[in-house]
C-alpha cells in the first residue's frame, strides 16, 4: 500500500472512531494512547482470527513433506523414537528426519523445522511450548550398592566413586550440586566422566558408581530393578521440563503443527519416565 493510500485509510478510520489515533509532525508520526490501546487490541484481535483460521482449515491441509526435527539424544532414544511409529501412520505423506545430538541447535541457522529440548531454556524470540516436567534421580545398582554401602547424606558422597555428565553443571565433573536453585556444590571423584547420559546409566548399572541425572534417562533400568534410587539428605536440582521450540513464527506449517499437536498429547502419556 503507498503511503497516500495508508493516510487515506488511516483518515478514514480515525473519522469513524471520532479520535486521533497518530500525531503528525512535517517529519514524523507516532501513535497516541488511544491509537496504541487500539494497535494492541487489534493485532491481539487478528493473531486469534489467524489461528481461528488454522484450526478450522486444519482437518482439510495435507501434512506432507520433509519434518526435521532435534532431538537430545537419550530422549530422542528413549522417548521419542518408540511414539515415531504410530505418528507415521498417522501422517504417511509425510517424512521425518531426528537428529540426535546433546549440542545445543540453532534451528534457523542449521535448517531444522523444530526442536525438543530437556532443561531450562535460554531468552530467545523461539516460540516455546511446554510438555512435561523433567525430574532429577540418583542412583546406582544393587551390585554396587550392596558392595559400598548406601549413602545417606551429600556427605557421605565423597566415599563413593560419582560418574560425571560433562555437559551438566549439576551433575558433572568434580562437583554436584543440590538445592533446587543448584546452591549447595559437593565435591565428588570417579573414574568415568561422558558427555551423555545413557553412557553414564550403562556404566551406572555395570556397577561403576553413582548416576545424576534426569530421571528419564534411568526409567527403563529403575523399572527392571538394574538401578535403584538413592536418597540423600539435600533436594536434587530442579531440571526445568521437556519442550517443542519452534521458530518465532505464530502460524506454524501444517507438519510442524501436527508434530507438536502429537506430542502434547503422547509425551504425558510417559509421565514415570519423565517426572517420577
Amino acid at each position: 500500500m503507498s503511503p497516500a493510500m495508508a493516510a487515506k485509510h488511516l483518515d478514514a478510520l480515525e473519522a469513524r472512531l471520532n479520535v486521533t489515533l497518530v500525531h503528525r509532525t512535517t517529519r514524523k508520526l507516532s501513535l497516541t494512547e488511544a491509537g496504541q490501546r487500539f494497535l494492541d487490541q487489534s493485532t491481539r484481535l487478528l493473531e486469534e482470527i489467524a489461528d481461528a483460521e488454522a484450526d478450522a482449515s486444519a482437518s482439510t491441509i495435507v501434512v506432507e513433506g520433509l519434518l526435521r526435527i532435534a532431538l537430545p539424544v537419550s530422549l530422542g532414544t528413549l522417548n521419542i523414537a518408540p511414539i515415531m511409529p504410530a505418528f507415521s501412520e498417522r501422517y504417511p505423506s509425510l517424512t521425518v528426519e531426528l537428529g540426535l545430538n546433546d549440542r545445543f541447535v540453532d534451528l534457523m541457522e542449521e535448517g531444522w523445522d523444530m526442536a525438543v529440548r530437556a532443561g531450562h531454556l535460554r531468552d530467545s524470540p523461539l516460540i516455546v511450548r511446554k510438555l512435561a516436567p523433567v525430574t532429577a534421580v540418583i542412583c546406582a545398582s544393587p551390585d554396587y550398592l550392596n558392595t559400598h554401602g548406601v549413602p545417606r547424606g551429600v556427605a557421605d558422597l565423597k566415599n563413593h566413586a560419582c560418574l560425571g555428565y560433562t555437559l551438566s553443571s549439576n551433575g558433572g565433573g568434580k562437583v554436584w550440586r543440590f538445592g533446587l536453585q543448584a546452591d549447595i556444590p559437593v565435591p565428588v571423584r570417579g573414574l568415568l566422566y561422558a558427555n551423555n547420559g545413557g553412557a553414564l546409566v550403562a556404566a551406572a548399572v555395570a556397577g561403576q558408581g553413582l548416576v545424576y541425572g534426569p530421571r528419564f534417562i534411568a526409567a527403563p533400568a529403575l523399572r527392571e530393578g538394574r538401578l535403584k534410587v538413592v536418597k540423600l539428605d539435600a533436594p536434587l536440582v530442579d531440571l526445568g521440563a521437556i519442550y517443542a521450540v519452534t521458530h518465532p513464527n505464530r502460524r506454524p506449517a501444517a507438519k510442524t503443527r501436527a508434530w507438536i499437536d502429537y506430542l502434547i498429547e503422547e509425551i504425558p502419556k510417559q509421565r514415570f519416565s519423565l517426572s517420577g
